[in-house]
């Protein structure tokens, strides 16, 4: 509905049904949105209409969405417009409410009294205070006999009657709390939460709650929780905490005052509720006292929730000052005998008190706080463990206590271990202070706790251990060995074994969580150590089952390291597994007959071990699990299989004491065998199912207790069904525990102690492993399914019709649990069958399956109806035939006909739904129509919402697997639904949720027809944002994200059609929502909203922000950091995955999308985030100005809130969202590189931010970028170091060649040398992590290559950080590591990475030549030339390291050792990414080094194994005797030669598609620099084959490659490898002619390719190869040069584009090396390449060859003039036997330049002009000999001298000069003949015209010249005429002494230029200058004239000085003071 621009009315008596209701519910929400915009008077205008208009609604039976919107607007219109009537209307609701009417059609309009009271009154608030008493008398009259509508309506509004009068409604309070305390336990769920939430609001106005009542009221809130619904736990724990929090606070609201509350107590009166299940424990009976029933559960629960409540009111302030005091509380409770009577109940609360110990220390403290809360929690355990330790310090082990003796609680214990790693965890590497803190010894503290007597501390130490070395990596090495040690000295102490084993195999479970890794070794000490204890397990029977457990999970914790560290010990794992199974079935039999209990306890513990071993094997070694390894491990497996058989009668014959071992026996085989095909123990596959059977058949746990089957049982989006417990929550950690999970005590890791190196699951802190009873069916059901599938068709039947049996033998509750067991391995083997295509069999098989499906399908269980459901679905899918599957919904149809009970008309209709989820529709659409039709029937029966729920479900499911074809009944589901909406009671929150799924359904279904523009398309998008609108006002939190995200539906199919203004503002609101799915769905809807609209996403909020809305509770100051800054918050509060990992992409998308605009806002949210490092002292240690140190105090922190609560503190921004927000600053830097620009030039962006104040640039922020990434590379986090290293590296990237501009000369980052430095000092401490030390490499590397550090002390305080980095490579063989070799590998290579960038940079910076000129002491190069004999030998090392990883597996066994220099055979694997990486670099320093130092001689100490096992850190210290013998230079050259060009080839032959370009060109430029040595030079070239396969190389990488640098590159390499192999030809020619010297020149041998043959073959001939090369290139650029491409021959005449720079650089180069081509052949080869040399030359002459304005000739152009005169000029042209060829072919080629100068095209002539001189000063004279030839160039001449233009004049007479003053007179004479009466003649015309430009100038000046060669080259007769004409041009060049004082510069210059020449005339011809002089009066005249005004004007002019003051001053100032 569009907004008019007045307040449109609505005629509501005029309304008609169906529609009334639409229209009434539209023109509301166009009220509300329309009244607050609307003016004061406007709304008084229409005040009575309006009203009258609401009241007949009211009055006219309004559901529950129109009647809150109803109450709304009235009360609006009051508030805006007169109050006058507001009291008539208020004794209206209240006769209406007062009514006696008790019809049903009555009871909507006095629920919309009662609401519109509400509205009104909180509206309003004391305005109508006089009317309170009399309002709140009648509500709780009535609430007396109301029903559960009107109660919860009647309670929700007394909630806003006393938020809206406050304390003026005092006399009320009492009351309204009496009559609230029996709501607060009613029956109903909705009126106990309504109840609290009017509780809520009372407590902060009536003082006697917290104060006098509070008692009774803690006692009231734990009697609600029992029985209660999340929600209602949810609210009143809020209550019970706010008001515990108030009454400890004492705030009180009146001026009454009243006794606070101590600490003490409140906390008592919670623990009341915890341990006895209620305060008033006597009123609780035996069930309470007891604590085992499931009301004390539901109690606990909410006691739970009350407590974070009451921690999170009084603030995080607050609890950091008493941490010790809630600490020791908790652990008193949890240690309290009540609480931890039985297992069920002590696991309940321990898991209670660990989440309240994360909720409130994990999440309301910062990190400074937690490092101290962490020191109490540690002092707590100090002071728990005393008993312990003085139990522990007897010496005597043998006589030791056991558990009962000790006093402490192992439950305190385990809560306070958990939560201490869970902070560490947390903190990660900023715990570091922590542990390395000897004073408060936390590692110590900790490891004592492995000695304790119970399984459960010593497991919680053993996880505490592993979150320390998850977060401080660098323990890891250390804490292991300390486990082993101490295993090794206590093997006596069985508490030692099992805790430290149990410790051990935690570490090296978290291992492949640090990327660093531990040493090869330590696998090594921990197999000898398993395998020791497994050995002397039988030499103590007191110890016997503990080393075999910790031997065990010793070896089945190192299986998850990995196949690397796992290959070396598999052999001694097998022999284990096969010791520990008899070898045949008679050994079995003989041990069954003589083993007792405990031998077989030890037995079956051993047993289950080693399949827990193997297990862990497969499931973490795939890599090593082949086919032959299988059939190692399959010997013992039968016999597993056959001692399963014999289980149950050893446990008969010896007791219980053998069920537990029993039980995890058959847990541990079914889990191996599910992982082992199953065709691997065929022979026992009868033998297992008939276990798995018996198993299944007698499940121990209870019907409720079955949660753990349903997830994989039932489809995941049925479980909305079974409660919204199933869906994901804040608090599911908890409610699954205690809502569902009776008879289940929880998980917990005693339960399981190999979980102890398993990963937890995603959003748990520990593992959580249930009973091995439970996990046994389990993997049962599992099993069955795997097994039953690969078994024939006509056993199948049998089994399963077992199972159908056992369920008939049993009833009642036993009976539910077989039923679900059963079904679960029917859904499994349903599922194997489905996924494998196999088939189910025949018609006796499918009868036991629908039998069992049958039995459960009507079922007063849900979870056995859902169950069912789905296994008939998947049913129907595996026999795939239409009939069946008609059959079976034929019977869901009949049953729903006449079935009339719940549970028939549940699990049938959701039946329907299944089959077509499965089945797609069932491609009939009659069976859709009739499907739809019965659901919509069922939808609709309001008696049973139930049966509502489950067919709108069901109706979902249809939609969605229908498709299109759902189309036609799409009108009447949306009508179905809008009714459905807005008539059902929001009580009835399950009927709601599904009416969601359809629309979410009916959306998917619309998709882009949503935004069509015809009249249906407007209805259904109309009625879809109405339903929308409702579910958003729904206040069930799962119906509210539905609707959310069924407007992001909307949105991303007609984004046009939905309303930001209004869809934001709502997204805001439930950011902080308590409710995790809500706060999901709108982060989901944000992200998509920034994708498309960031800007107006970002503008809505900020509007929002600045209007102040009621219902925005975000703490942080949202109005100045906007949108941005609360979801960067959030990051810090959220720990949900899924959500954070929402929240990221929002922010990334609206950076990216403004990120340029608000370049300054982004920035300074960043700052605000990074300004809250933990390390404040490396903070301060920045320059900041004082206006940014007042700017900073000014302004607000992300951090801070502007509401001025004392009681409330923000959490300072955690390391993870300081690394987050430091990544979104590199990615701005990026962003602004992308753009370029002004964003990196000073100058520009001054400009522009004066012109344009409004924009933004990046390096007017250099200072915070340079701040900001100081601030990440100095904090305590080791993350957030490596992104600021990132970063700063970023930053020196992209600004170090920017200037500065008030410094010319300097560049703007040399201001911030001291903090570069400081950044990356800290990074090469001996504590920092290696990653750290190789970014921090990079970062000093880049540096010192950026050229911006010239001080000799600021380089040389870089060098020794890159010195000390260096010298702990060269350590570090020789000290022991605390990484794995990999990680040490990673730090060598990095060092040598960055050494090699630098000698790169230094050497670039002194020049091509920077091993061989003079280098300064103080340069760059010089202080790496110090190190280079080191580093070169290490830089060797690294390359030949690199060449064996990249050799392929099978040459392995070639190489003489596995190790390489800087990794082991063990590690290669992992080794590889880092050589990767690394190499580029140092293969180019390296080629550098090798260039510059010649391959001449070979170090003094080079050892003979240099190259194959060189000096490096592996090799030192090893004895000289064991070395090979010295090498010669020679062969030593020749394999540093080898191993750099083998490298380079290898990767360029197999280039991976994703190889960066700084890869490539690193490469090529080593090939270039080693190229650039003599002797590689020699080597290329006098190996033929080696030059070919460059070449080939080459070529193949310009096929390969587009980048311009890299085909630039290449054809550099190209080039030196002919000019290598060129050198050797001549070389051997020189030689030749020495050696034959005396014989006949004709007798000389033929060097070059193609002999005395001329034959070129392919593959063969690098000249061909090069030919090839250079082909590639020149087509690429210029395709007119081949007529295919072209098009025709006519090719050249198609259009040509402009070249650009770096093509017409890749043509020169092309060209250089095709003008080399002819030397390299022979005279009979070069003839075979010439006509291809000539064609592509003048080819790219022609058509590149384009007249520049500027009249300069291209690069292009240049170069083939340039490669045309060598091949011109090639000595090839004049050798006798191929002088003709080369004649015919150069005469052809000039022809044909001659001919494409009357082209038509519009070329620069005097390049082709120039070629033409070239073919007459260069080629034989025979070329141009002929006449016609010749007069075709003179033509070309004559034009050229005859143009106007003075610059084209001015060339043709330098070309024209060339030929004059060519030597060979007989070429040129005939040019001379022609040209130079030309030239004369023009000349002569010269005294006629003087020059006007400096062109007319030179080209006067080079006539001169011209007549001067014509002189030279006449013979002495014919000189006289051209002297004369020569001294007279000169003459008439001077001006007299009258006209040349007024000549102009160009008259000057020529008269001075005549001067200059007739005096060098005079001297070189004085006789003729006599003569000519003395035969004209004339000419001497004005000579001597000339002279005397050239002699005046040199003399000084005098000063004149004029009097007085009419001159200028005589003062002037100096403007020059050079």
């Amino acid at each position: 509905m569009e907004r008019p621009d007045r307040i449109v009315l609505l005629d509501v008596g005029g309304l008609a049904e169906p529609q009334r209701v639409l229209r009434i519910l539209e023109w509301l929400r166009y009220l509300r949105m329309m009244l607050p915009v609307t003016s004061r008077a406007e709304v008084k205008q229409n005040q009575k209409q309006l009203v009258e208009q609401l009241t007949l609604i009211m009055m006219g039976s309004p559901g529950p969405p129109v009647r809150h919107l109803l109450a709304h607007n009235l009360a609006v219109v009051y508030s805006a417009g007169d109050t006058f009537s507001v009291y008539e209307t208020i004794d209206r609701c209240n006769e209406l409410i007062r009514s006696k009417d008790d019809s049903p059609s009555s009871l909507p309009n006095k629920l919309a009294a009662v609401a519109c009271l509400g509205s009104l009154y909180q509206k309003l608030g004391r305005l109508l205070g006089s009317t309170c008493s009399d309002t709140v008398t009648n509500l709780l009259k009535v609430l007396r006999s109301a029903e559960s509508q009107g109660r919860t309506e009647i309670m929700l509004s007394l909630d806003r009657i006393v938020a809206g009068l406050g304390s003026s409604a005092s006399s009320c309070h009492r009351d309204i709390y009496k009559a609230a305390r029996s709501c607060l336990t009613d029956r109903s769920m909705s009126v106990r939460f309504a109840t609290a939430q009017c509780l809520l609001a009372l407590q902060n106005e009536a003082s006697f709650m917290s104060g006098s009542d509070l008692e009774s009221l803690v006692s009231l809130c734990f009697k609600a929780f029992e029985g209660s619904s999340y929600d209602v736990r949810l609210g009143v724990s809020r209550l019970l905490g706010k008001v515990i929090a108030r009454a400890v606070h004492g705030t009180s609201p009146s001026r009454q005052s009243t006794r606070r509350l101590s600490l003490e107590e409140a906390l008592g009166l919670l623990s009341t509720g915890f341990i006895r299940g209620n305060s008033g424990f006597l009123r609780g009976g035996g069930d309470m006292l007891g604590g085992s029933s499931s009301t004390t559960r539901y109690v606990r629960l909410g006691a739970t929730q009350a407590y974070i409540i009451f921690i999170s009111t009084l603030g995080g302030h607050w609890l950091s000052r008493n941490v010790l005091v809630l600490l020791t509380h908790l652990l008193d409770i949890v240690s309290h005998q009540k609480a931890t009577q039985t297992t069920l109940e002590a696991a309940c609360s321990r898991r209670c008190i660990s989440y309240i110990l994360r909720a409130t220390l994990g999440e309301l403290l910062g990190e400074k706080a937690q490092l101290e809360a962490a020191r109490e929690i540690c002092d707590v355990i100090k002071k728990l463990m005393k008993s312990v330790d003085a139990v522990l310090s007897d010496s005597n082990l043998e006589t030791r206590f056991y558990t009962s003796d000790i006093t402490a609680s192992p439950h305190a214990l385990v809560c306070a271990v958990q939560e201490l790693g869970d902070l560490i965890l947390g903190l990660g590497t900023t715990a570091a202070t922590l542990l390395r803190d000897s004073s408060s010894g936390v590692l110590d503290t900790v490891i004592s706790l492995v000695l304790h007597p119970s399984l459960s501390v010593r497991l919680a130490s053993a996880w505490c251990l592993r979150c320390v070395v998850v977060s401080l990596p660098s323990l890891k090495a250390t804490l292991l060995n300390r486990c082993t040690e101490r295993l090794i000295a206590l093997k006596s102490s069985h508490e030692a074994v099992s805790g430290y084993s149990l410790a051990a195999a935690g570490l090296l479970g978290s291992i492949r969580l640090c990327p660093l890794g531990v040493p090869q070794g330590k696998g090594k000490v921990i197999m000898s150590l398993a395998e020791d204890l497994l050995c002397s397990a039988n030499q103590n029977s007191r110890l016997s089952v503990q080393r075999v457990q910790a031997g065990w999970i010793l070896i089945s914790s190192l299986m998850t390291l990995g196949p690397a560290m796992v290959q070396l010990h598999f052999g001694r794992l097998l022999l284990l597994w096969r010791s520990v199974f008899p070898q045949n079935p008679k050994d079995l039999d003989i041990e069954r007959s003589r083993g007792d209990s405990f031998t077989w306890q030890v037995t079956l513990e051993g047993r289950a071990g080693a399949m827990s071993a193997i297990q862990s094997f497969m499931s973490h070694c795939g890599d090593l699990v082949t086919e032959d390894i299988l059939n190692q491990l399959l010997p013992p497996l039968p016999c597993a299989v056959a001692l399963l058989a014999q289980l149950p009668s050893l446990q008969k014959l010896h007791g219980n004491s053998l069920k537990a071992c029993s039980v995890l026996y058959r847990h541990r085989l079914y889990q191996l065998l599910i992982l082992m095909p199953p065709k691997a123990y065929q022979g026992s596959l009868c033998a297992i199912i008939k276990e798995l059977v018996a198993d299944l058949s007698s499940p121990d746990y209870t019907p409720s207790g079955a949660l753990f089957l349903l997830p994989s049982l039932c489809h995941p989006d049925d479980l909305i069904l079974l409660g919204p417990s199933l869906q994901e929550s804040d608090h599911r950690a908890i409610e699954e525990q205690f809502v569902h999970s009776n008879g289940i005590p929880g998980g917990s890791l005693e339960y399981d102690p190999h979980a102890i190196y398993h990963m937890p699951s995603e959003g748990e802190s520990v593992p959580t492993p249930l009973p091995p009873a439970f996990t046994v069916i389990k993997t049962a059901a599992s099993l069955f399914g795997v097994l039953l599938s690969n078994m024939p068709e006509s056993q199948r039947t049998q089994i399963l019709e077992q199972l159908v049996d056992s369920i008939k033998q049993t009833k009642g509750s036993r009976q539910q649990s077989v039923q679900l067991s059963a079904l679960s391995a029917l859904c499994c083997f349903l599922k194997h069958l489905a996924s494998n295509h196999i088939n189910l069999g025949p018609e006796e098989t499918r009868r036991p399956c629908l039998s069992l499906i049958v039995g459960a399908l009507e079922s007063r269980n849900p979870w056995l109806r859902c169950a069912a459901v789905e296994c008939m679905a998947r049913l129907a899918h595996v026999v795939s035939e239409p009939l069946y599957t008609s059959s079976l919904g034929q019977a869901s149809f009949d049953k729903l006909k006449v079935a009339r009970d719940v549970v028939a008309r549940t699990g049938h209709s959701l039946a329907l739904g299944s089959l077509h989820r499965y089945l797609g529709g069932i491609g009939s659409t009659q069976h859709l129509a009739s499907c739809v039709a019965v659901l919509h029937s069922l939808s609709q029966d309001t008696t049973s919402p139930e049966v509502q729920t489950w067919a709108l479900h069901s109706l979902s499911i249809i939609i969605d697997s229908a498709g299109p074809l759902y189309n036609v009944h799409i009108e009447p589901t949306l009508s179905l639904l809008l009714t459905a909406l807005l008539s059902t009671p929001p009580s009835h929150a399950e009927v709601h949720r599904s009416l969601g799924r359809c629309l979410s359904a009916l959306l998917n279904t619309l998709g882009p027809e949503l935004q069509g523009s015809g009249e249906s398309e407007a209805s259904q998008r109309n009625y879809c944002l109405l339903a929308c609108s409702v579910m958003q006002e729904n206040p069930d939190c799962l119906v509210q994200a539905q609707g959310i995200s069924c407007l992001q539906q909307l949105h991303m199919f007609a984004p046009q059609h939905v309303n930001l203004s209004s869809l934001v503002p709502t997204l805001c609101v439930h950011l902080c929502s308590p409710h995790l799915i809500l706060r999901r769905a709108v982060l989901a809807c944000l992200r998509q909203l920034a994708q498309r609209e960031a800007a107006e996403v970002s503008e809505h909020a900020m509007t929002m922000a600045k209007d102040g809305q009621e219902d925005l509770k975000i703490d942080v100051n949202m109005r100045e950091l906007g949108l941005e800054g609360v979801l960067l918050s959030l990051l810090d509060r959220e720990s949900d995955l899924q959500l954070r990992q929402d929240v990221k992409e929002t922010l990334l998308h609206m950076q990216s999308c403004t990120g340029l605009r608000r370049l300054s806002f982004w920035l300074r949210l960043h700052k605000d985030i990074l300004s809250a490092s933990a390390d404040f002292a490396a903070v301060a240690s920045v320059d900041t100005t004082p206006e940014e140190d007042c700017e900073q105090s000014c302004s607000d922190s992300v951090l801070t809130s502007r509401k001025e609560e004392a009681s409330t503190l923000t959490v300072s921004p955690r390391w993870h969202t300081r690394v987050f927000s430091m990544e979104c600053v590199s990615m701005l830097v990026s962003q602004c590189a992308g753009e370029g620009g002004t964003h990196f030039n000073m100058v520009e962006a001054q400009e522009m931010k004066h012109k344009e104040p409004d924009r933004d640039f990046l390096v007017l922020h250099l200072q915070e970028l340079v701040r900001l990434s100081f601030m990440a590379a100095t904090d305590h986090s080791e993350h957030l170091r490596l992104v600021g290293l990132q970063a700063l590296l970023q930053v020196i990237q992209r600004f170090s060649s920017v200037p500065e501009p008030e410094f010319p000369g300097h560049l703007i980052l040399e201001q911030y040398q001291a903090n570069v430095v400081a950044a990356v000092r800290p990074a090469f401490n001996s504590d920092s992590h290696p990653d750290v030390t190789a970014k921090a490499c990079q970062v000093c590397s880049a540096w010192l290559a950026s050229g911006v550090v010239k001080d000799p002390s600021d380089l040389h305080r870089i060098q020794q950080l890159l010195l000390s980095s260096l010298s702990r490579v060269q350590m570090m063989k020789e000290t022991s590591s605390v990484y794995s070799e990999s990680t040490t590998t990673m730090e060598t290579l990095a060092v040598l990475k960055a050494w090699a960038e630098v000698y790169i940079a230094a050497v670039e910076r002194t020049g091509p030549e920077g091993g061989s000129v003079c280098i300064p002491e103080d340069s760059l190069l010089s202080l790496v030339q110090a190190d280079i004999s080191t580093l070169s030998k290490l830089w060797l090392s690294a390359l030949q390291d690199h060449a064996l990883l990249t050799l392929p597996p099978e040459c392995s066994h070639q190489l003489p050792s596995p190790d390489g220099a800087f990794y082991t055979s063990e590690t290669c694997d992992a080794a590889r990414p880092h050589y990767l990486t690394s190499w580029a670099p140092i293969l180019h320093a390296t080629s550098l080094w090798l260039r510059n130092t010649g391959f001449l001689l070979a170090d003094s100490d080079e050892p003979g194994s240099q190259l194959s096992r060189p000096v490096t850190p592996t090799s030192m210290g090893q004895e000289h005797s064991t070395r090979e013998p010295v090498k010669s230079p020679e062969d030593l050259n020749s394999e540093r030669f080898h191993l750099i060009l083998g490298i380079c080839v290898e990767f360029l032959c197999c280039l991976p598609v994703d190889a960066p370009m700084e890869r490539i060109a690193a490469c090529l430029r080593a090939m270039k620099a080693l190229l650039g040595g003599v002797w590689p030079r020699a080597h290329v070239g006098a190996n033929k084959e080696l030059a070919i396969e460059l070449i080939s190389v080459l070529h193949r990488l310009l096929l390969m490659r587009e980048s311009s640098e890299i085909q630039l590159l290449a054809l550099e390499v190209g080039k030196q490898i002919l000019n290598a192999a060129q050198e050797h030809v001549q070389e051997r020619r020189r030689s030749a002619e020495v050696d034959d010297g005396a014989e006949e020149k004709e007798t000389l041998p033929e060097f070059g390719e193609g002999h005395d043959t001329g034959g070129l073959v392919a593959g063969r001939s690098l000249v061909l190869g090069a030919l090839e090369l250079c082909l590639c290139i020149l087509i690429r650029q210029l395709p007119q040069l081949s007529p295919r491409l072209s098009g025709s021959f006519s090719g050249r005449n198609a259009t040509k584009q402009p070249l650009s720079h770096d093509s017409s650089l890749l043509i020169s180069a092309s060209l250089s090396i095709l003008a080399d081509l002819p030397s390299l052949c022979s005279p009979e080869g070069s003839v075979s390449i010439l006509p291809t040399l000539l064609y592509l030359v003048v080819g790219v002459l022609q058509y590149t060859a384009e007249k520049n304005p500027d009249g300069r000739l291209s690069l292009a152009v240049t170069s083939a003039l340039q490669a045309l005169k060598a091949i011109v000029s090639s000595p090839m042209s004049r050798v006798e036997k191929t002088r003709s060829s080369w004649t015919g072919l150069l005469h052809s080629s000039a022809s044909s330049i001659l001919q494409s100068w009357d082209s038509g095209e519009e070329k620069d002539r005097l390049a082709l002009l120039t070629a033409i001189t070239i073919f007459i000063l260069s080629a034989n004279p025979e070329v141009m000999s002929e006449p016609r030839l010749q007069n075709s160039c003179l033509r070309r001449f004559h034009d050229s001298t005859d143009n106007k233009d003075p610059n084209e004049q001015l060339k043709s007479y330098r070309l024209i000069l060339s030929i004059f003053q060519h030597p060979a007179h007989d070429v040129v004479a005939p040019y001379i003949r022609d040209l130079a009466p030309r030239v004369v003649r023009h000349l002569s015309h010269a005294d006629s015209r003087k020059p006007q430009s400096q062109a007319e100038l030179l080209v006067l000046q080079e006539g001169v010249r011209l007549l001067q060669a014509l002189i030279t080259a006449s013979e002495e007769k014919n000189r006289p005429p051209i002297m004369s004409m020569k001294f007279h041009l000169l003459i008439s060049f001077l001006l007299d002494e009258n006209t040349l004082c007024s000549a102009s510069p160009c008259s000057r210059a020529l008269h001075d230029f005549g001067l200059q020449h007739l005096t060098q005339f005079g001297a070189r011809h004085p006789d003729q200058f006599r003569n000519l002089i003395g035969s004209s009066t004339a000419l001497r005249s004005r000579l001597e004239s000339a002279l005397r005004g050239n002699q005046e004007s040199l003399k000084p002019k005098p000063r004149v000085v004029r009097g007085g003051g009419q001159g200028s001053p005589t003062i002037q100032l100096k403007t020059n003071f050079l």
